[in-house]
């Protein structure tokens, strides 16, 4: 009896570990919004689902594959369409914490469309001095990327200049359909000295 008991107490703290690092949210405005869940299960490969909530034709949750894991969301009228969309931000694991984003946006509540956002390292003058440690935040639709900017100067790359870069990205039509994240400006930041 006491070796079942033991084996019921492994799996109830296996569970609740499984439990822990799951992502669950649901954002609403209105009565539309999104219900968004990543298994976080691995930085490799983490099963991510976006459930849509009060679209008129909706069908069914789309279900994608992302490496990292998903830290937070957020909804915003990105598109200025009067439709609200989502921002999942997911990010690697490790000291640098390296980020990216994966947005849908409603098509007046009746069906979804991707929202592309450019790898930073696509642009040599963003990526300039960039290791990751990056934060973002959505505001008035405009979603904004802040990092520490490292010494390319130095051969291992692991001095930080006091600098944060700024990116401001604004969504508009892609070329093929959809939406993409363009950079509207950046701008280098003084840290302040404490």
């Amino acid at each position: 009896m006491k070796k079942y008991l033991f084996i019921l107490a492994c799996l109830c703290v296996i569970q609740l570990n499984a439990q822990k690092n799951k992502f669950d949210t649901t954002m609403k405005i209105g009565k539309v919004g999104y219900r968004v869940t990543c298994t976080n299960k691995a930085n490799e490969k983490s099963e991510l689902t976006v459930g849509m909530i009060g679209f008129e034709e909706q069908r069914g949750d789309v279900n994608l594959d992302v490496k990292g894991k998903v830290q937070s969301c957020e909804i915003d009228d990105l598109n200025r369409d009067g439709f609200p969309d989502v921002v999942i931000y997911v990010f690697s694991e490790g000291d640098k914490r390296k980020g990216s984003v994966i947005s849908i946006a409603s098509e007046a509540n009746k069906s979804i469309s991707a929202i592309l956002f450019p790898d930073i390292t696509d642009d040599a003058k963003l990526s300039a001095g960039y290791k990751g440690g990056d934060q973002f935040k959505l505001f008035n639709g405009i979603l904004t990327r802040r990092f520490p900017v490292y010494n390319t100067s130095d051969s291992t790359n692991t001095t930080p200049t006091g600098v944060i870069r700024q990116i401001i990205y604004k969504v508009v039509p892609g070329e093929r359909g959809g939406y993409k994240f363009k950079v509207d400006r950046s701008v280098d930041i003084d840290k302040p000295k404490s």
